[in-house]
């Protein structure tokens, strides 16, 4: 690891968040003598983020914690766009209602991870939509246009993949790099915002917004970007046969998420407790070097800490105890997934595919097929098996559920 003499690059090195740094060395020195207002964009594509975006939830909350002050941009200017970034398509354009609905619902899982307030280090949370929805085109071209170089946006991974795949780039997404760089230009007049944050598949943009503010104002401002979190088999982060994993609540239980982080691969653990949450380094050392079946109960450290830090102590107690009830008593934990179903029953395709376990019926045939179903324990043997109010669903040792009555 690189020595760096600031508690923020130091903490950030020490937990392998680090991907891509600009003048490492100056940022080293200013974060070593000042607080650093640093932000990260947010675009509010879905009512939740989901865990795809937590890296960068916990680079702001590393930020805090060395002392800094952390900027969350909610994007209700450019998410009127949508960042083309390594997309093979455009997003599906949102409206402006969807968008506000977007925006006032992702913002309470925030409060979960950082401290917000009036003093020098604590968060604040900003709207691009307050400058963005003001800019004149004009004088935005004038003043802002002559900046860039068509010539260097185009040699960018992030349009230049698309480019070369020949799949359309609208001139309306080719503009999300100017609008996100005149961002950082913004921030750093607004609140004195001297860095910027992101996956690696945001430094094009980071460098345009350092470039604009040296242009512009001749500010010197910094990037940082994380490398793209991928699972030791290679699959993505935050992907699961039933979709995404959700932060907000109302979009995932508590349960499935803590199952998320419990079902974590035995060569991802020590990774993603050093990135997901704060247990201390020395202790994370000692975890990941269990072997054999140990290994598990270092899962289940990791599931109990990354969800009592999104979704409180008391939603991460219930999770464990439901899992403990369900896989180790052999009894149905009250978190578990559940569907209704009237008195006389329902078929066995249909619950399952009912309840996430399978995308389709043809799916959950399959699987009964291959011995995957049981109910109750036991192995489901026809497709014409009804489950009953009060029976358990499985899918494997991973997926279960419960079989509730209709009110």
């Amino acid at each position: 690891m690189t020595q760096y003499t600031s508690d923020l690059l130091a903490l950030l090195d020490a937990r392998g968040y680090i991907h891509q740094l600009t003048d490492a060395a100056a940022l080293d020195a200013l974060a070593a003598r000042q607080i650093v207002p640093g932000y990260i964009g947010f675009d509010p594509t879905a009512p939740s983020l989901h865990v795809g975006s937590l890296v960068q939830i916990m680079l702001l909350r590393r930020l805090q914690q060395s002392g800094h002050k952390p900027i969350v941009v909610m994007g209700g200017g450019t998410g009127k766009i949508g960042d083309p970034s390594f997309k093979d398509e455009a997003r599906r354009l949102l409206t402006p209602e969807t968008i506000a609905f977007n925006v006032a619902s992702i913002k309470r899982v925030f409060e979960r991870f950082l401290t917000f307030g009036d003093g020098p280090t604590d968060a604040i949370m900003v709207d691009n939509a307050e400058w963005l929805d003001r800019l004149e085109y004009v004088p935005f071209l004038r003043d802002i246009g002559q900046h860039f170089s068509i010539n260097r946006m185009l040699s960018f991974d992030s349009v230049k993949l698309r480019l070369d795949r020949e799949q359309s780039l609208s001139f309306l997404e080719f503009n999300y790099m100017i609008l996100q760089a005149y961002d950082f230009l913004e921030l750093s007049r607004r609140v004195g915002c001297r860095l910027q944050m992101g996956g690696s598949d945001q430094w094009g943009n980071i460098v345009n917004g350092i470039e604009l503010a040296r242009r512009v104002d001749g500010t010197e401002v910094y990037g940082v970007t994380t490398p793209l979190i991928t699972l030791a088999d290679g699959g993505k982060m935050g992907k699961t046969e039933k979709g995404a994993v959700w932060l907000n609540e109302d979009s995932l239980p508590a349960y499935d998420y803590w199952q998320f982080w419990r079902n974590t691969q035995d060569a991802d653990v020590g990774r993603f407790m050093r990135l997901f949450t704060d247990i201390p380094l020395d202790e994370i050392a000692r975890l990941e070097n269990l072997q054999g079946s140990e290994i598990n109960e270092a899962k289940k450290v990791l599931a109990d800490a990354a969800t009592t830090m999104c979704r409180g102590a008391d939603a991460a107690r219930s999770a464990a105890e439901t899992a403990r009830a369900t896989f180790e008593q052999g009894h149905a934990g009250g978190d578990l997934p559940s569907i209704q179903v009237p008195a006389e029953g329902m078929s066995i395709v249909q619950a399952t595919t009912g309840l996430g376990f399978t995308a389709s019926n043809k799916e959950a045939k399959r699987k009964i097929e291959e011995g995957a179903v049981r109910v109750n324990g036991e192995k489901v043997q026809g497709f014409d098996y009804l489950v009953k109010p009060g029976d358990t669903l499985s899918l494997g040792q991973k997926k279960h559920g419960l079989v509730l009555g209709e009110d």
